[in-house]
């Protein structure tokens, strides 16, 4: 079990919990005096201080407390996600105009997921895919192919005019000899521990040598040698997307205002529910998908296409309800969403992977 990945998890739904505002219960008043500040009390909490005027000292409610505290477990969460699944037009609406206190809050339902879903793909490890032995003759022939191929390389990056094609061809030349390499040295133990073959091998050799040429720059030289221990960099890169998911919001938002500038009464507030509870399906849905792949790869492969052509679905569901858009300025909006929602996705995997590996 990872414990940094299952106290992130704790964490993370402690913070939820905290920024969540405690809600009365339906029942009886309760009349007396509130145990913390003496007040007078004639409700569930004390208007005073805001303590519940009932204190359970059971362990039973320590439990409760445990789940609502850690996992936000209280009934507010089966009102809000039948409506984030089906209705997230409904849910953004009913948020942004006042109608709180029945819905778990977009900051926290996003938190919890965020930090849920890192903890559970924790547990996953990538496999160390490797090439079957091939045959002596064939392995001859392939290395004198590859060696031809570097040839042509090499002939092409000496007619080069501009430096792109000459770093292009560079490229394509470190990744053909890392794979000339790993084919020679096929079914061999390597020297650094790694399998032969696999996906740390082959990344390792390519940034090793990328490391070596000497032609290569300052940040990308200190770039390949971070990723000469590929599992490290992934383990940086996932920590990285972890701590910076938020991110996604603050890009996501000038988008969504570029939607609406002629608008006034749409306010940044608004597109950062919109964007919030758009974040947390799309994460919940994923992480379902990845479930069921590994209860059998035939539902993980139902899952991911219900997944990618459902969330533009469920998009347009929630851009249309959750502003009372009409149908025409609901489909030019979505139109520019869809294509906003790449930008987004491109920045947030260029940053989380500069900051994971590129300083």
């Amino acid at each position: 079990m990872d414990i940094e990945a299952a106290g992130g998890a704790v964490t993370g739904g402690l913070i939820a919990g905290a920024i969540e505002k405690p809600t009365g219960k339906a029942g009886d008043d309760h009349t007396g005096t509130c145990a913390d500040c003496g007040s007078e009390t004639s409700g569930n909490f004390c208007s005073t201080c805001g303590q519940p005027t009932h204190v359970h000292r059971t362990l039973l409610h320590l439990g409760e407390e445990v789940l609502h505290g850690v996992m936000h477990f209280d009934a507010r969460i089966w009102r809000t996600l039948p409506l984030l699944a089906f209705n997230p037009g409904k849910l953004t609406r009913e948020w942004i105009h006042g109608k709180r206190t029945r819905y778990v809050s977009p900051l926290a339902i996003f938190l919890f997921t965020v930090f849920i879903t890192f903890f559970a793909l924790s547990f996953v490890h990538m496999p160390e895919a490797t090439f079957r032995p091939a045959d002596p003759s064939v392995a001859a022939e392939g290395a004198e192919g590859f060696a031809e191929g570097r040839r042509e390389i090499a002939a092409a990056r000496a007619e080069a005019t501009t430096t792109a094609d000459k770093v292009a061809l560079d490229v394509a030349d470190n990744v053909m000899a890392s794979v000339a390499d790993q084919a020679a040295t096929q079914g061999q133990p390597r020297p650094d521990g790694l399998t032969p073959g696999s996906w740390q091998a082959n990344v390792h050799d390519i940034a090793a040598r990328i490391y070596a040429d000497p032609k290569a720059g300052k940040n990308v030289r200190k770039t390949a040698k971070k990723l000469m221990n590929p599992d490290l960099a992934v383990y940086k890169i996932q920590q990285t997307f972890y701590k910076f998911a938020f991110l996604l919001v603050p890009l996501s938002i000038p988008f969504m205002a570029v939607l609406f500038l002629w608008r006034r009464k749409t306010t940044l507030y608004d597109h950062g529910v919109f964007v919030l509870y758009s974040l947390t399906f799309a994460v919940m849905a994923g992480l379902i998908a990845i479930g069921l792949g590994f209860i059998h790869p035939a539902l993980g492969a139902l899952a991911w296409f219900a997944f990618i052509f459902g969330m533009p679905v469920h998009q347009f569901a929630q851009l249309k309800g959750g502003y009372e858009l009409g149908w025409f300025s609901t489909i030019w909006r979505f139109v520019l969403l869809q294509n906003f929602c790449f930008i987004v996705i491109g920045l947030f995997i260029t940053a989380i992977v500069y900051l994971a590996v590129g300083v």
